[in-house]
């Protein structure tokens, strides 16, 4: 395991701003998110935050009247210059909001993208599922059920089968749309202990509507409010010695 590289930053967001057809809804954001950490993104229903998340893997493509300017560089390269957009959803992974699994076998899910990839080999299938599983806490739970469908587990499973499906494809970063508001507080527990481990190998991004997981799980925080980032530090800067008011108002529950 490479040691880990203190303030590396690996996606840098400079002056973006996203416009649905003629409603503006990102103002001027500009982020650098550091290598191998985990950052929140949290503000009031409405502010940008989900939006923002959906640009890193350009998922805002996917919607009629969006218009992006600015610049987002992950590794080195502007994403929105570039044409290979599969392969920036390869290196950037995303977890949804509601567990959104095919309707076929545990190990089909996980299997799924390295086959897109065009690894047909069964053995080095096995072992990315194997891995994959194991690093998304839930083989031990499924290792004797790989055949049965995955719509049969519990919210909670599901969810981390969808994380092992986005490890499976060997990202650099995953992207998490408050991957825990669907799920029951023992599930939220495992998935945040899940997050804690996976940044030794991972770069994550969260948007969670629940500051204490923020304060919980993450390394950075980026305030949203009304589509611009008000504040951006060290978590524990943001949750104890905020430097705006609004952000003050916001964690201590005053509005939003």
């Amino acid at each position: 395991m490479e040691q880990r590289k203190e303030g590396t930053s690996i996606i840098n967001v400079r002056d973006l701003n996203l416009f649905y057809g003629e409603k503006q809804a990102l103002f001027g954001v500009d982020l650098a998110i550091l290598e191998k950490e985990v950052t929140a993104l949290i503000g009031p229903s409405g502010c940008g935050k989900s939006t923002f998340l959906r640009t890193l893997n350009r998922m805002n493509d996917l919607i009629d009247g969006v218009k992006i300017t600015g610049d987002i560089v992950i590794d080195h390269e502007d994403i929105y210059k570039t044409n290979d957009v599969i392969k920036l959803r390869t290196k950037v992974g995303m977890v949804f909001q509601k567990p959104n699994l095919f309707p076929m076998s545990i190990y089909d899910n996980v299997a799924y993208g390295p086959r897109m990839q065009g690894i047909k080999n069964k053995k080095e299938l096995n072992k990315i599922v194997e891995e994959s599983l194991r690093s998304a806490a839930i083989w031990d739970e499924v290792q004797d059920r790989l055949k049965t469908s995955a719509l049969g587990l519990s919210g909670g499973q599901q969810q981390r089968v969808c994380i092992a499906r986005a490890i499976a494809m060997k990202p650099d970063i995953i992207l998490m749309d408050e991957p825990t508001s669907a799920l029951d507080p023992i599930s939220t527990l495992k998935i945040e202990e899940l997050i804690t481990n996976m940044k030794k190998d991972y770069t994550i991004v969260i948007v969670t509507h629940n500051m204490q997981q923020a304060a919980r799980v993450s390394d950075k925080t980026a305030f949203f409010l009304n589509g611009e980032v008000v504040e951006y530090d060290d978590t524990d800067n943001i949750f104890s010695t905020p430097q705006d008011q609004r952000t003050e108002d916001y964690v201590t529950g005053r509005f939003g």
